[in-house]
């Protein structure tokens, strides 16, 4: 993996096919030692030196939990800041100063933040101090959110067959695709394989933006189309990733004219689907996926969820040089 000097994590792009192969080797490897009580004593003692921070000041639930267990995995003792009220912002300093303050203490930094490219900036910065800590990003405004990205590659390639991997497979990315983070990052992601065709559904006022469309543009070996209807191309599809109005970000009345009905998954619609399409969703749901749609086995997002914590073991062992001991073995 073509990482900076710090081995910072910060955006899907950075990630060749050969680089997410190699993931999903390691993570598979990693769940294996889950399986068993010394499986675990080895991994919770390869990183039990090591320390990290994680900064968290926009709301999370899954990601959060994802990282922390992820940590306590390989043996990482973890601080937490989830409020800057709590930190010396309140009184004024700079997230350039706290960021410097952290990495004195901790041998990696786990970031998210409402604010976009805060990450890429901060990686930047602390690449030219003298203790240029890796720095992961966790989601960074709706630019990117990388981690959630590869979690949801994962778990598609856990669904296909080796043999079939995504060539010739039809995906549908539905929801707010304007400000979607983790839909730009997957899509960045998908783009490596060949014969992949994207199926963006959204209302025409959250469709994908000029920037994520140029870059798929000239990609020749995957093909995309938009549409402002939902459930025709999601008959065809061999997988549905759902996602949720993204509101956090409002800044224009936009969102009143969603209908939530038009693009949203219920038991009724599940007939429609192909016998053995997935259903994703990043999480947290509203509206467009009814609870009654867990039951179907079709339905992967709560594996989805579990296969993020082992996805960010594998991250965390890669960016504190771990990663070598576990495929030795």
């Amino acid at each position: 993996m073509t990482y900076t000097r710090s081995y910072n994590i910060l955006n899907a792009s950075q990630f060749s096919k050969q680089d997410v192969e190699i993931l999903v080797n390691l993570t598979d490897k990693i769940r294996k030692y889950n399986k068993t009580k010394e499986g675990l004593q080895f991994l919770s003692q390869l990183l039990s030196h090591k320390r990290a921070m994680l900064y968290f000041t926009q709301p999370s639930t899954r990601t959060f939990l994802s990282f922390q267990s992820a940590c306590h995995i390989l043996g990482i003792k973890t601080s937490e800041i989830r409020d800057p009220e709590t930190s010396s912002e309140r009184k004024g300093e700079s997230i350039e100063d706290s960021l410097r303050t952290f990495s004195s203490y901790v041998d990696i930094i786990i970031m998210r933040s409402p604010v976009p490219n805060l990450c890429e900036k901060m990686a930047s910065l602390l690449s030219e101090t003298q203790r240029p800590v890796p720095l992961i990003n966790a989601g960074s405004g709706p630019d990117e959110h990388p981690t959630q990205a590869l979690l949801d590659l994962y778990t598609l390639k856990r669904g296909f067959s080796p043999q079939e991997d995504f060539n010739g497979k039809q995906i549908c990315l539905v929801g707010d695709l304007k400000r979607g983070r983790t839909i730009r990052s997957l899509a960045k992601l998908l783009a490596l394989y060949k014969g992949v065709h994207l199926i963006f559904c959204s209302p025409h006022e959250f469709s994908i933006k000029d920037d994520l469309r140029s870059f798929l543009k000239q990609i020749p070996d995957i093909s995309f189309e938009e549409t402002t209807k939902f459930m025709e191309p999601a008959s065809e599809a061999d997988a549905i990733y759902m996602t949720r109005i993204q509101d956090e970000y409002d800044c224009i009345e936009t969102s009143s004219s969603y209908d939530t009905k038009q693009f949203s998954l219920t038991k009724e619609n599940l007939s429609s689907l192909k016998k053995h399409c997935m259903i994703l969703h990043p999480m947290p749901r509203r509206e467009e996926i009814h609870p009654s749609v867990d039951q179907d086995k079709r339905a992967r997002y709560w594996s989805q969820e579990r296969n993020g914590m082992w996805i960010r073991v594998a991250l965390l062992a890669q960016a504190l040089k771990a990663d070598k001991t576990i495929l030795s073995l």
